[in-house]
């Protein structure tokens, strides 16, 4: 079951931006200062590193050089808590990979009470040299999602073929079969290195199932059952599992428990790869380098603009994004600024904010849980930008219905009173300023006349007749 709200990513989505800023540009003075932990892990340790939450870039970063660390300072074993509802297939792979790749026992351990390890934590848990799980748990539902619908349910089975003739030619299998049997061949691969039961691991793949702690037990999903950490390391001793194809003891009677958490690099990465939070990027960047060349000078919406466009288009380069989605919402944008200074009669920004729904519908390809761009951002996102277009539409109207009050063309048609006049040409008051005029000769000191022309700085102007 997805339990992943998206009106969550929306509600944090502007702060976060915000944050993501600020982290960059304060630990971008800092340096690179590797992964941080409660201590520097000791010889011998068990270093413990935690995944919670969808399995995304930041993930298998952190994962990868945790482990990385911990082979590097001599631990003895890594314990690899999980606590997901899946993730991205690429990210997941990579850890798996790291995994494998490892010099040291890695125990696959989903706690505490009441956590689950779906989707590609299954995967996850079936790589680990050891897989325990606390009671209360669950693991399972590992059909991938962008094959067959939401999280946890399996995909659909294509419709039964109708008899064909000898002579027709064997049709290829869709997409989405595709993808469930190679999905289905990677977690059988990983049961047969582990010695776990493959056919389970199959039947978690094709028909999303679903295993709790003690049926996993008893038949052959996991190895053991913890209650905690403690109890983990108690049960382990004295194990022996294969690492990188020879075998290993593990003795955890007197080793020190190490936790590696999140360092800034981590979880600034796993800010900015949250979709929401990427396409706010995208759009601060964009509007605030608009700013900037609308208002050259200003500097501070420039510099703030090009950070959230590279931020954004670096958490688009790891994501599984559409650039097809990326460009319609530029395209939106683009509308949506020319809707200002081209008069369409708001065709220019109804096709903006229609471009711009489309693109964010369609900017991340998987369907993995965390990863697609809320709908109240795209909704609320819409809404704003129409009242904007509105608002402006309204102002532009006013603007042009309002009389014109500055420049020549003000000045045809206002009253002014002849000071000075001789052989038709003077000088009269306009609005309290002295002017050069011409007109007819008949004028004279005191008479009022119309401004008819302007020349210059010379009005050309006509005696008012009593009835006007």
């Amino acid at each position: 079951m997805n339990t992943h709200d998206p009106r969550r990513g929306l509600v944090a989505g502007g702060l976060a931006a915000l944050r993501a800023i600020a982290l960059f540009l304060l630990t971008a003075l800092a340096g690179w200062t590797g992964p941080a932990s409660a201590g520097e892990p000791s010889r011998a340790a068990v270093v413990q590193l935690t995944i919670t939450g969808p399995i995304g870039p930041a993930t298998s970063d952190y994962v990868e050089r945790g482990l990385g660390q911990a082979a590097a300072d001599g631990a003895a074993l890594v314990i690899l808590r999980l606590d997901t509802p899946g993730g991205l297939d690429t990210s997941m792979r990579e850890i798996i990979k790291a995994i494998l790749a490892a010099p040291l026992p890695v125990a696959g351990f989903v706690a505490p009470r009441g956590a689950h390890a779906a989707s590609a934590g299954t995967f996850i848990l079936y790589a680990c040299h050891v897989a325990a799980m606390a009671p209360g748990t669950n693991l399972g539902a590992a059909t991938p999602v962008a094959i067959g619908g939401p999280e946890g349910q399996p995909s659909p089975k294509p419709p039964e073929r109708e008899a064909s003739s000898p002579r027709d030619e064997p049709s290829l299998p869709d997409v989405r079969e595709k993808a469930a049997s190679d999905a289905a061949a990677y977690i059988r691969s990983l049961a047969q290195l582990r010695g776990r039961n493959a056919a389970w691991a199959e039947k978690a793949v094709i028909e999303a199932a679903s295993l709790s702690a003690s049926d996993a037990l008893a038949i052959g999903v996991v190895d053991l059952i913890a209650e905690d950490t403690d109890a983990l390391l108690r049960a382990l001793d004295g194990r022996t599992v294969t690492v990188a194809g020879q075998q290993q003891r593990i003795e955890t009677g007197r080793l020190t428990l190490t936790a590696i958490e999140p360092d800034w690099r981590a979880r600034f990465l796993g800010i900015i790869t949250n979709p929401n939070v990427a396409a706010i990027l995208l759009l601060v960047g964009v509007y605030g380098v608009l700013f900037e060349f609308y208002s050259p000078g200003l500097v501070g919406p420039g510099v703030i603009g090009a950070i959230c466009l590279v931020l954004a288009l670096y958490a688009f380069h790891i994501l599984p994004v559409s650039w097809g989605g990326v460009s319609l919402i530029l395209l939106g944008i683009a509308l949506l600024v020319a809707e200002a200074f081209v008069p369409s009669f708001g065709v220019l920004g109804l096709g903006g904010i229609t471009a711009f729904v489309i693109g964010a519908i369609l900017l991340i390809e998987d369907d993995a849980p965390g990863f697609g761009v809320a709908w109240q951002l795209i909704g609320g996102s819409a809404v704003a930008f129409a009242l904007t277009f509105g608002l402006l539409s309204t102002l532009v109207m006013r603007a042009r219905a309002r009389p014109v009050v500055t420049g020549r063309e003000q000045l045809i048609g206002q009253t002014a009173r002849v000071l000075d006049w001789s052989a038709g040409e003077g000088w009269v008051q306009l609005a309290g300023e002295r002017w050069r005029a011409r007109g007819p000769s008949a004028l004279a000191p005191g008479m009022h006349v119309r401004v008819t022309g302007v020349d210059g700085l010379t009005l050309a102007v006509e005696a008012i007749s009593p009835s006007s």
